[in-house]
């Protein structure tokens, strides 16, 4: 196990570095909002950086995350926003009415998983069975830190800013829940024009990776059940084996990618769940199977719901069960697509506050996800970006070996536990800097903006 498994924090060169890169960042745009907005951030640290491990340690399941609304709606208080906590169970908004301008959301979600950790830090997961396994802790701590900060600043802009919590991403329904709860229709919220996002990834913390258009799959999560004849396991002729039947379809279902799925179309079939039977001498009636399903176009999704379908039909028939099996759906997330006008203008923020060489474009993930509902609901732009979270120098070692899927776990592993710094640093700059560029400067901003284009004249400030 390394350092960093132990710790939970990069070396202090990587630190070190991020500091001087930030520090430099600040340096250039030391008459413009960004900078003055970020520049407590520092002092402000220790107090996120505990935050954070106290989520860490103290994970919630979908729809079951009280403590952390409650840690959320508390600190939004403080900070002065508008809060209203109880939104599909356990949602939480903040508002900020701050003069006229555009209306900007910025969104976390704070759900766990049922995952053991393995990780060997010294806070990890207190909660036998669950995890904080996909970075929403993460999440939570970076919009909380931004919020704060964007709400002490709020002399350099103008507008209204919503910071929302999101409930149950990990089940495909907690952006579904508040949004039918009324989150727009009701007026609990102002309706956004646009919504702004962010998740850890195994990349190198310190990097943002980004996607044009398509970014995330869509994803369709089915439960099948198979029904045969139950019986004596010595005596199989007299029954209809659910276990035999669901056995070969979860092999033949791997064929609709192979075989009539077009390379270029992207799509994944995934069977992550079986159940049959208790007794290896009783042959069960019935079979349960969970599978998910990841594409991105609308034809090729229908057409592969349909390909299962069929398969799992013919596998009874072919059995001689006299019932067909069931499916039901148990949740779904439409494709996340991003707005490249809203991308582009945000990257020019980033590549102005952070350095061009830490953007890169990504490729689309057949991860998937449900903030994009919270933006087609109200009609408004999405802009979600990907947050490198890893080792930087584990990181490298591992690309150039050509070992990251191998080396560097995944989101949903119980080894996946993001390095502290610089991966809260820069998750806090990046939200506040997607926001600023997206609210109103303020009349004291501008005249800041006015500032500093005089002292570039005159030769003070200028980057090479």
């Amino acid at each position: 196990m390394s350092e960093r498994d132990t710790t939970g924090t990069t070396s202090p060169n990587d630190d070190a570095e991020h500091r001087n890169d930030s520090a430099a960042a600040a340096a250039v745009l030391a008459a413009v909002p960004a900078a003055a907005v970020l520049a407590p951030l520092g002092d402000r640290l220790a107090d996120l950086v505990a935050l954070y491990e106290d989520l860490h340690r103290h994970p919630e399941l979908g729809f079951q995350e009280t403590r952390t609304a409650a840690e959320a709606a508390r600190r939004l208080t403080a900070s002065g926003y508008d809060v209203t906590t109880g939104i599909a169970g356990t949602g939480v908004v903040g508002v900020l009415r701050n003069g006229p301008g555009p209306v900007v959301l910025l969104r976390a979600d704070m759900d766990a998983l049922p995952v053991t950790e393995n990780s060997g830090l010294d806070y990890a997961s207190t909660v036998p069975g669950r995890m904080h396994a996909c970075g929403h802790d993460v999440h939570v701590t970076c919009l909380l830190g931004a919020a704060d900060l964007l709400a002490a600043g709020r002399d350099h802009w103008s507008g209204t800013l919503i910071a929302l919590f999101q409930p149950a991403e990990e089940v495909g329904g907690g952006a579904r829940a508040m949004i039918d709860a009324g989150l727009y229709s009701k007026g609990l919220i102002p309706t956004p024009e646009v919504v702004l996002a962010q998740h850890v990834a195994p990349l190198a913390a310190g990097l943002i990776a980004y996607c044009p258009g398509p970014c995330m799959a869509a994803a369709d999560t089915l439960e099948i059940t198979f029904h045969g004849t139950g019986g004596h396991g010595s005596r199989p002729e007299t029954t209809v084996d659910p276990i035999l039947m669901a056995a070969s379809f979860v092999q033949r279902v791997q064929s609709v990618v192979a075989r009539e799925v077009a390379p270029k179309d992207g799509a994944v079939v995934t069977v992550g769940s079986f159940h049959a039977g208790d007794s290896a001498n009783v042959i069960p009636d019935r079979a349960v199977v969970r599978l998910s399903i990841r594409t991105f176009d609308d034809a090729v999704r229908t057409a592969v719901l349909a390909a299962v379908d069929r398969i799992a039909r013919a596998e009874a028939a072919a059995s001689g069960a006299d019932r067909a099996p069931e499916t039901v759906v148990l949740d779904t997330f439409p494709v996340t697509v991003n707005d490249s006008t809203t991308l582009r203008q945000v990257n020019d923020a980033f590549t102005e506050l952070f350095g061009a060489q830490r953007l890169f474009p990504y490729e689309p993930a057949t991860g998937s996800e449900d903030a994009g509902l919270l933006a087609t609901a109200a009609g408004a732009p999405l802009y979600y970006w990907w947050l490198g979270g890893w080792d930087p120098e584990e990181f490298h070692t591992a690309l150039a070996a050509g070992r990251l899927a191998q080396d560097i776990p995944s989101n949903h592993s119980p080894h996946f536990v993001p390095v502290v710094r610089p991966t809260l640093t820069m998750g806090v700059e990046a939200l506040t800097a997607a926001a600023l560029n997206q609210l109103a400067g303020s009349a004291s901003a501008s005249d800041s903006v006015t500032a500093s284009a005089s002292a570039s004249a005159e030769g003070v400030g200028e980057v090479g």
